[in-house]
């Protein structure tokens, strides 16, 4: 499986499952797409395509959805694809609705 990743700036940036057999320590191609465009200076993704080959669209498994929901914004589309082209698209708040947010971290004022 492959990810592409088009940051705000403009740059594009990709990445690849990288498998291992000890498999906790595998790599999903959406954080690899998100660690080369954080490598690459820029930090919010305007687009992102996940390309699959299967009989049905792939979409990026829970922890990447939460991964790309740091770095997108919940009307960022994340588009499906396989061989052929496109499959489906999804909106991140589609993908991730209530995700978990920087501002669930922020302290009370007072």
């Amino acid at each position: 499986m492959g990810a592409a990743i088009r940051g705000r700036a403009g740059g594009l940036h990709v990445g690849c499952n990288v498998e291992n057999v000890a498999y906790p320590q595998g790599t999903c191609a959406e954080a690899g797409a998100i660690a080369a465009m954080v490598a690459a200076g820029e930090r919010a993704i305007a687009e992102v395509w996940v390309v699959a080959d299967g009989p049905l669209p792939v979409s990026p498994c829970g922890g990447c959805r939460q991964k790309l929901s740091e770095f997108a914004g919940p009307d960022v589309t994340v588009v499906m694809a396989g061989p052929e082209g496109e499959r489906a698209r999804m909106r991140m708040a589609e993908l991730l609705p209530g995700a978990f947010a920087p501002a669930h971290m922020a302290l009370p004022e007072g």
